[in-house]
């Protein structure tokens, strides 16, 4: 499905985000390897989470779903059963790293893959380290789904990530659960820690000193109630448009601002945007606020080094909003993003372009300078919902109606976006009006 997006004068009103993708995939896989009867609220309703769900469910995990609420009546550590056909996550990166630990400590054998953007994702970085704890992995090349694992048999290592990833670094937690003594992982850099606040709130015993995460095994787990919190990365859209959008404000509310995630928002704060923090509190473990977004002037600056881990997902929309910042803007050490649904540094120069941005792709990152003023243009989502989602907003800043292609594709996080959108911008006639 192509979508045609329609400039706007500004944005306003209140939206609340559906529930943190990130969150909602490591809530369902340790409330399944729990004990007990767990309830997760304000679940995802993201095609991503659908896809941990229907692994789980082949798995012999029983998952009743009514709205945004999910009972996931928990098997225990060895309760999972080996799946009749191959376990297929469709496009979630997050769903086929993450569960691939946990397979990695089962006595049975697993087959796991997905579509044809998961099949050429790198799996080198779980699979080895896997191997190294004592579990049979086969990849393609060593390296590209489909995965055959035999697992069970762990044994506890000692492991340095050569590449910040909190996918990579909650497979190897995840499988350590299962594994005799003390699992330690050694960060490069700070990456979101989701899992280990959920392991904790399950009962696991998980530590952490400066880089080095620790989990005991063999580990018990019991179920818990879950609150997730809305999600930040689909916020951001909303916050790029009120920011970028003139006489717009916006509030939303009941957003995780985990700080591993808020990052994005120390940077928005450097960018120049005004943005109010409030009603901050505790929910699951996890911080929430309310985020108060107002139009700005932007300055372009240089994004690099260890922030750029915890900001990754956040790259596409703060391209977008480079665009309109008052010079040059450098993103660096990105390389990372050449490995999710798309190569999204060669999808951003690429649609950038042919909005009239100046932009110069880098192997590791991007130099866009602005201001621009956008050309209307079809738009290439490369099936990637954070391109999709992103170039939407660049949509509202375009001399007339853009189109995005295949952009069905924000179902992956967020399904109901584009109608989240539509309802809270004011289109210019009206705004004359």
């Amino acid at each position: 499905m192509d979508y045609v997006i329609s400039p706007a004068a500004r944005i306003s009103g209140t939206v609340e985000m559906p529930g943190d993708k990130s969150i909602s995939h490591r809530a369902l896989m340790i409330a399944a390897i729990a004990e007990g009867e767990s309830h997760i609220e304000k679940l995802s309703d993201g095609a991503d989470v659908a896809c941990t769900i229907a692994c789980l469910e082949k798995l012999g995990v029983k998952i009743v779903r009514e709205g945004s609420t999910a009972t996931v009546h928990g098997v225990g550590m060895t309760g999972l059963k080996p799946p009749a056909r191959v376990l297929d996550v469709g496009n979630s990166g997050t769903t086929i790293r993450l569960l691939s630990g946990i397979l990695a400590g089962q006595s049975f054998h697993t087959q796991i893959t997905g579509d044809e953007s998961i099949r050429a994702r790198p799996m080198a970085r779980i699979v080895e380290p896997l191997r190294q704890m004592g579990a049979e992995v086969m990849a393609v090349k060593n390296e590209y789904p489909p995965l055959s694992i035999t697992g069970g048999g762990l044994r506890s290592i000692y492991y340095e990530m050569p590449v910040a990833s909190a996918q990579v670094k909650s497979c190897l937690l995840l499988a350590g659960l299962y594994a005799h003594g003390r699992t330690e992982v050694v960060e490069p850099a700070r990456t979101r820690d989701h899992t280990e606040l959920m392991l904790v709130k399950f009962g696991a015993n998980v530590q952490k000193v400066e880089a080095h995460i620790t989990v005991d095994g063999p580990a018990h787990l019991t179920a818990q109630e879950v609150l997730v919190p809305g999600d930040l990365s689909s916020a951001a859209c909303f916050i790029a448009a009120a920011s970028l959008l003139p006489d717009s404000d916006i509030l939303i509310k009941n957003v995780g601002i985990n700080p591993t995630r808020k990052a994005f928002l120390s940077l928005l704060a450097d960018f120049g945007a005004d943005l109010d923090i409030m009603n901050v509190r505790t929910q699951g473990g996890e911080l929430t606020a309310d985020l108060f977004v107002s139009s700005s002037n932007l300055a372009g600056m240089t994004i690099e080094g260890s922030i750029v881990p915890q900001i990754i997902d956040e790259i596409p929309i703060l391209a977008v909003m480079a665009s309109q910042a008052e010079g040059r803007t450098e993103i660096r050490d990105a390389v990372e993003l050449r490995h999710k649904e798309s190569d999204r540094l060669r999808s951003l120069a690429f649609n950038l372009k042919r909005m009239g941005v100046e932009v110069t792709e880098k192997q590791d990152g991007l130099i866009i300078d602005g201001p621009a003023k956008l050309q209307s243009a079809e738009i290439e989502s490369f099936n990637d919902h954070r391109i999709a989602m992103s170039f939407a907003v660049a949509g509202l800043l375009a001399a007339d109606q853009s189109r995005i292609k295949n952009a069905d594709c924000v179902a992956i996080s967020h399904p109901g976006f584009f109608q989240g959108l539509e309802d809270r911008v004011v289109p210019p006639a009206q705004a004359e009006a």
